[in-house]
Protein backbone atom coordinates (compact mmCIF):
# COMPACT_ATOMS: atom_id res chain seq x y z
CA UNK A 1 0.00 0.00 0.00
CA UNK A 2 1.29 3.15 -0.79
CA UNK A 3 2.37 5.70 1.73
CA UNK A 4 0.68 9.06 1.74
CA UNK A 5 4.20 10.92 0.21
CA UNK A 6 4.32 8.70 -2.32
CA UNK A 7 0.35 8.95 -3.07
CA UNK A 8 1.20 12.29 -3.40
CA UNK A 9 3.78 11.81 -5.47
CA UNK A 10 1.85 9.40 -7.49
CA UNK A 11 -0.72 12.15 -8.20
CA UNK A 12 1.57 14.92 -9.17
CA UNK A 13 3.50 12.39 -11.56
CA UNK A 14 -0.30 11.81 -12.93
CA UNK A 15 -0.54 15.25 -13.49
CA UNK A 16 2.71 16.02 -15.33
CA UNK A 17 2.14 13.03 -17.97
CA UNK A 18 -1.42 14.67 -18.37
CA UNK A 19 0.12 17.98 -19.05
CA UNK A 20 2.78 16.16 -21.61
CA UNK A 21 -0.14 14.83 -23.18
CA UNK A 22 -1.84 17.98 -23.85
CA UNK A 23 0.92 19.64 -24.78
CA UNK A 24 1.48 17.24 -27.67
CA UNK A 25 -1.83 17.63 -28.68
CA UNK A 26 -1.63 21.33 -28.78
CA UNK A 27 1.21 22.10 -30.89
CA UNK A 28 -0.06 19.80 -33.34
CA UNK A 29 -0.40 21.49 -36.63
CA UNK A 30 -4.13 21.01 -37.68
CA UNK A 31 -2.96 21.62 -41.36
CA UNK A 32 -0.24 18.65 -41.20
CA UNK A 33 0.24 16.02 -42.94
CA UNK A 34 1.63 12.79 -41.50
CA UNK A 35 5.44 13.09 -40.19
CA UNK A 36 7.57 11.72 -42.33
CA UNK A 37 10.35 9.47 -40.79
CA UNK A 38 13.13 11.74 -40.68
CA UNK A 39 10.66 14.54 -38.60
CA UNK A 40 9.43 11.49 -36.13
CA UNK A 41 12.98 10.53 -35.90
CA UNK A 42 14.03 14.20 -34.87
CA UNK A 43 11.15 14.46 -33.13
CA UNK A 44 12.91 11.68 -30.35
CA UNK A 45 16.26 13.23 -30.53
CA UNK A 46 14.29 16.69 -29.31
CA UNK A 47 12.30 14.51 -26.91
CA UNK A 48 15.99 12.93 -25.48
CA UNK A 49 17.66 16.43 -26.02
CA UNK A 50 14.84 17.61 -23.31
CA UNK A 51 14.68 20.89 -25.40
CA UNK A 52 10.99 21.81 -24.72
CA UNK A 53 12.36 22.07 -21.06
CA UNK A 54 14.55 25.43 -21.44
CA UNK A 55 12.58 26.75 -24.65
CA UNK A 56 9.24 26.83 -23.32
CA UNK A 57 8.34 29.54 -20.58
CA UNK A 58 5.91 27.12 -19.09
CA UNK A 59 5.38 29.29 -15.60
CA UNK A 60 4.63 32.29 -17.57
CA UNK A 61 2.47 30.73 -19.99
CA UNK A 62 4.57 31.18 -22.78
CA UNK A 63 4.12 29.22 -26.33
CA UNK A 64 5.96 26.12 -26.99
CA UNK A 65 9.23 26.23 -28.19
CA UNK A 66 9.19 30.05 -28.14
CA UNK A 67 12.36 31.03 -25.45
CA UNK A 68 11.93 33.13 -22.77
CA UNK A 69 12.37 30.76 -19.84
CA UNK A 70 14.84 32.34 -17.30
CA UNK A 71 17.52 30.54 -16.65
CA UNK A 72 19.69 31.61 -13.27
CA UNK A 73 23.41 31.38 -13.25
CA UNK A 74 26.47 32.24 -11.21
CA UNK A 75 26.72 34.29 -13.96
CA UNK A 76 23.62 35.98 -14.75
CA UNK A 77 20.24 35.30 -15.87
CA UNK A 78 19.87 33.84 -19.68
CA UNK A 79 16.99 33.58 -21.11
CA UNK A 80 16.05 30.71 -23.94
CA UNK A 81 15.61 31.62 -27.34
CA UNK A 82 12.75 31.08 -29.61
CA UNK A 83 13.57 28.07 -31.49
CA UNK A 84 10.11 27.85 -33.67
CA UNK A 85 10.19 27.58 -36.90
CA UNK A 86 9.31 31.27 -37.33
CA UNK A 87 11.35 32.95 -40.02
CA UNK A 88 12.79 35.81 -38.43
CA UNK A 89 12.25 35.50 -34.38
CA UNK A 90 12.80 31.67 -34.59
CA UNK A 91 15.48 29.69 -36.30
CA UNK A 92 12.66 29.25 -39.61
CA UNK A 93 15.16 30.73 -42.54
CA UNK A 94 18.32 28.69 -40.91
CA UNK A 95 19.54 26.06 -42.95
CA UNK A 96 20.43 22.67 -42.10
CA UNK A 97 24.43 23.57 -42.24
CA UNK A 98 23.13 26.55 -39.76
CA UNK A 99 22.05 24.35 -37.72
CA UNK A 100 24.84 22.19 -37.41
CA UNK A 101 27.08 24.68 -37.00
CA UNK A 102 25.41 26.35 -33.90
CA UNK A 103 25.21 22.82 -32.59
CA UNK A 104 28.44 21.56 -33.25
CA UNK A 105 30.38 25.16 -32.77
CA UNK A 106 28.28 26.83 -30.75
CA UNK A 107 27.91 29.97 -33.76
CA UNK A 108 24.74 31.05 -34.64
CA UNK A 109 24.30 32.13 -38.51
CA UNK A 110 25.35 35.67 -37.92
CA UNK A 111 28.83 34.28 -36.71
CA UNK A 112 28.26 35.13 -33.00
CA UNK A 113 29.75 32.98 -30.37
CA UNK A 114 26.79 31.42 -27.89
CA UNK A 115 27.97 31.63 -24.28
CA UNK A 116 27.83 28.08 -22.85
CA UNK A 117 25.10 28.15 -21.17
CA UNK A 118 23.54 26.98 -24.45
CA UNK A 119 24.62 23.50 -24.05
CA UNK A 120 26.57 22.94 -27.55
CA UNK A 121 30.05 21.53 -25.41
CA UNK A 122 27.42 18.85 -25.33
CA UNK A 123 25.71 18.56 -28.23
CA UNK A 124 29.17 18.99 -30.27
CA UNK A 125 28.74 15.07 -30.13
CA UNK A 126 25.74 14.59 -31.89
CA UNK A 127 25.76 12.54 -34.80
CA UNK A 128 25.17 14.42 -37.98
CA UNK A 129 21.77 11.87 -38.60
CA UNK A 130 20.53 13.17 -35.36
CA UNK A 131 21.00 16.76 -36.11
CA UNK A 132 19.61 16.83 -39.69
CA UNK A 133 16.40 15.13 -38.20
CA UNK A 134 15.83 17.51 -35.29
CA UNK A 135 16.67 20.26 -37.25
CA UNK A 136 13.84 18.97 -39.67
CA UNK A 137 11.21 18.24 -36.92
CA UNK A 138 12.24 22.44 -35.51
CA UNK A 139 11.07 23.89 -38.93
CA UNK A 140 7.90 22.24 -38.92
CA UNK A 141 6.69 23.46 -35.44
CA UNK A 142 3.75 26.21 -35.29
CA UNK A 143 5.85 29.48 -35.64
CA UNK A 144 5.76 31.80 -32.93
CA UNK A 145 6.25 35.66 -33.39
CA UNK A 146 8.16 36.29 -30.28
CA UNK A 147 11.08 37.98 -30.02
CA UNK A 148 14.10 36.63 -27.95
CA UNK A 149 15.18 38.89 -24.62
CA UNK A 150 18.34 40.10 -24.02
CA UNK A 151 20.18 38.44 -21.30
CA UNK A 152 20.50 39.85 -17.87
CA UNK A 153 24.40 40.02 -17.65
CA UNK A 154 27.02 41.82 -15.48
CA UNK A 155 29.10 43.96 -17.88
CA UNK A 156 31.88 42.28 -18.56
CA UNK A 157 29.46 39.27 -19.72
CA UNK A 158 27.94 41.16 -22.23
CA UNK A 159 30.66 41.44 -24.71
CA UNK A 160 30.62 38.11 -26.76
CA UNK A 161 34.44 38.16 -27.59
CA UNK A 162 34.30 36.21 -24.26
CA UNK A 163 32.92 33.54 -25.29
CA UNK A 164 35.18 33.25 -28.34
CA UNK A 165 37.76 32.59 -25.69
CA UNK A 166 36.38 30.78 -23.52
CA UNK A 167 35.57 28.48 -26.30
CA UNK A 168 39.35 28.66 -27.19
CA UNK A 169 40.60 27.71 -23.87
CA UNK A 170 38.13 24.88 -23.02
CA UNK A 171 35.93 23.51 -26.10
CA UNK A 172 36.51 20.14 -28.11
CA UNK A 173 34.23 19.89 -30.57
CA UNK A 174 33.48 16.59 -32.85
CA UNK A 175 30.78 13.93 -32.44
CA UNK A 176 31.11 11.21 -30.05
CA UNK A 177 34.10 8.12 -30.89
CA UNK A 178 32.70 5.00 -29.88
CA UNK A 179 34.56 2.90 -27.31
CA UNK A 180 35.97 -0.07 -29.47
CA UNK A 181 36.72 -1.82 -25.55
CA UNK A 182 32.90 -1.49 -24.38
CA UNK A 183 29.57 -3.04 -25.58
CA UNK A 184 27.42 -1.37 -27.78
CA UNK A 185 24.77 -0.90 -25.22
CA UNK A 186 27.11 1.00 -23.19
CA UNK A 187 28.66 2.99 -26.00
CA UNK A 188 24.74 4.07 -26.69
CA UNK A 189 23.79 5.08 -23.37
CA UNK A 190 27.40 7.26 -23.29
CA UNK A 191 25.64 8.85 -26.51
CA UNK A 192 22.60 9.31 -25.09
CA UNK A 193 23.57 10.88 -21.49
CA UNK A 194 26.97 13.01 -22.78
CA UNK A 195 25.34 14.45 -25.97
CA UNK A 196 21.69 13.80 -26.55
CA UNK A 197 20.89 14.29 -23.01
CA UNK A 198 23.75 16.42 -21.76
CA UNK A 199 23.01 14.95 -18.27
CA UNK A 200 26.43 16.41 -17.24
CA UNK A 201 25.75 19.79 -17.90
CA UNK A 202 23.30 19.90 -14.86
CA UNK A 203 24.94 16.71 -12.87
CA UNK A 204 28.76 17.76 -12.92
CA UNK A 205 29.89 20.60 -11.02
CA UNK A 206 31.40 23.38 -12.81
CA UNK A 207 34.75 25.70 -11.84
CA UNK A 208 34.77 29.33 -11.24
CA UNK A 209 35.09 29.75 -15.12
CA UNK A 210 32.02 27.54 -15.60
CA UNK A 211 34.32 24.49 -17.26
CA UNK A 212 33.00 20.99 -16.02
CA UNK A 213 34.99 19.20 -13.49
CA UNK A 214 35.58 15.83 -15.81
CA UNK A 215 36.95 14.23 -12.67
CA UNK A 216 33.25 14.66 -11.01
CA UNK A 217 31.16 13.49 -13.48
CA UNK A 218 27.85 13.51 -12.85
CA UNK A 219 28.16 14.18 -8.75
CA UNK A 220 26.30 16.89 -8.30
CA UNK A 221 26.73 20.20 -7.61
CA UNK A 222 25.17 22.91 -5.47
CA UNK A 223 25.29 25.55 -8.47
CA UNK A 224 22.78 24.24 -10.70
CA UNK A 225 19.79 25.46 -13.15
CA UNK A 226 17.68 28.18 -11.05
CA UNK A 227 20.13 27.70 -8.29
CA UNK A 228 19.01 24.66 -7.21
CA UNK A 229 21.04 21.53 -6.65
CA UNK A 230 21.50 18.86 -8.10
CA UNK A 231 21.86 15.71 -6.83
CA UNK A 232 24.72 12.85 -7.53
CA UNK A 233 23.85 10.24 -9.66
CA UNK A 234 27.38 7.96 -9.30
CA UNK A 235 27.24 5.14 -7.20
CA UNK A 236 29.03 6.31 -4.03
CA UNK A 237 26.91 4.70 -1.14
CA UNK A 238 26.86 7.90 1.13
CA UNK A 239 26.44 10.60 -1.01
CA UNK A 240 24.75 9.33 -4.38
CA UNK A 241 22.63 6.21 -5.55
CA UNK A 242 25.00 3.66 -4.56
CA UNK A 243 21.85 1.62 -2.58
CA UNK A 244 20.09 1.81 -5.58
CA UNK A 245 19.57 -1.51 -7.81
CA UNK A 246 20.07 -1.48 -11.57
CA UNK A 247 16.61 -1.88 -11.85
CA UNK A 248 15.62 0.95 -9.63
CA UNK A 249 17.41 3.55 -11.73
CA UNK A 250 15.80 1.94 -14.96
CA UNK A 251 12.03 2.59 -13.29
CA UNK A 252 13.30 6.35 -12.19
CA UNK A 253 14.59 7.14 -15.82
CA UNK A 254 11.28 5.82 -17.60
CA UNK A 255 8.62 6.91 -14.85
CA UNK A 256 10.27 9.34 -12.39
CA UNK A 257 9.91 6.64 -9.44
CA UNK A 258 12.13 6.68 -6.45
CA UNK A 259 13.22 3.90 -4.25
CA UNK A 260 11.11 3.41 -1.50
CA UNK A 261 9.48 7.51 -1.72
CA UNK A 262 7.74 9.43 -4.14
CA UNK A 263 8.15 10.21 -7.66
CA UNK A 264 10.99 13.05 -9.25
CA UNK A 265 9.98 16.52 -8.83
CA UNK A 266 11.72 19.95 -9.73
CA UNK A 267 13.59 19.72 -12.69
CA UNK A 268 13.98 16.27 -12.57
CA UNK A 269 10.39 15.37 -13.43
CA UNK A 270 10.26 17.92 -16.34
CA UNK A 271 13.43 15.84 -18.08
CA UNK A 272 11.33 12.82 -17.45
CA UNK A 273 7.95 14.06 -18.45
CA UNK A 274 9.16 16.23 -21.51
CA UNK A 275 11.92 13.55 -22.33
CA UNK A 276 12.82 10.61 -20.48
CA UNK A 277 9.25 8.92 -20.61
CA UNK A 278 9.56 9.25 -24.60
CA UNK A 279 12.77 7.17 -24.77
CA UNK A 280 12.90 3.28 -25.68
CA UNK A 281 13.46 0.53 -23.24
CA UNK A 282 16.81 -0.07 -25.23
CA UNK A 283 17.79 3.50 -24.57
CA UNK A 284 16.71 3.64 -21.34
CA UNK A 285 18.66 0.29 -20.37
CA UNK A 286 21.23 1.83 -22.06
CA UNK A 287 21.48 5.18 -20.17
CA UNK A 288 21.72 3.14 -16.84
CA UNK A 289 23.92 0.72 -18.11
CA UNK A 290 26.66 3.70 -18.65
CA UNK A 291 25.71 5.37 -15.22
CA UNK A 292 26.23 1.79 -13.75
CA UNK A 293 29.69 1.59 -14.79
CA UNK A 294 31.06 4.82 -13.87
CA UNK A 295 33.23 5.39 -11.00
CA UNK A 296 31.61 5.98 -7.63
CA UNK A 297 32.34 9.47 -6.61
CA UNK A 298 31.92 11.19 -3.36
CA UNK A 299 30.26 14.80 -3.13
CA UNK A 300 29.67 15.80 0.94
CA UNK A 301 28.83 19.29 0.28
CA UNK A 302 25.80 17.80 -2.41
CA UNK A 303 24.48 15.33 -0.04
CA UNK A 304 24.77 17.77 3.05
CA UNK A 305 22.59 20.09 1.25
CA UNK A 306 19.27 17.75 0.30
Amino acid sequence: MLTSARAAGSALWIGYCLLGAWSMLTVTRADEAPASPLVRHGEYVFRAAGCASCHTDVDNGGAFLAGGRALETPFGTFYSPNITAHPTNGIGNWTAAEFTRAMREGIDPEGRHYYPVFPYPSFTRMRQEDLTALHAYLLQTRPVAQANRPHDLPWYMRYRIANWFWKLLFFNSGPYQPDPKRTPEWNRGAYVVTALAHCGECHTPRNQLGVLDDDMELAGTLQGPEDTTIPNITRDAATGIGDWTRSELVDYLGLGEVPDGPYADGLMAEVIEEGLQYLSADDIDAIAEYVWTLPARRNEAVAESR
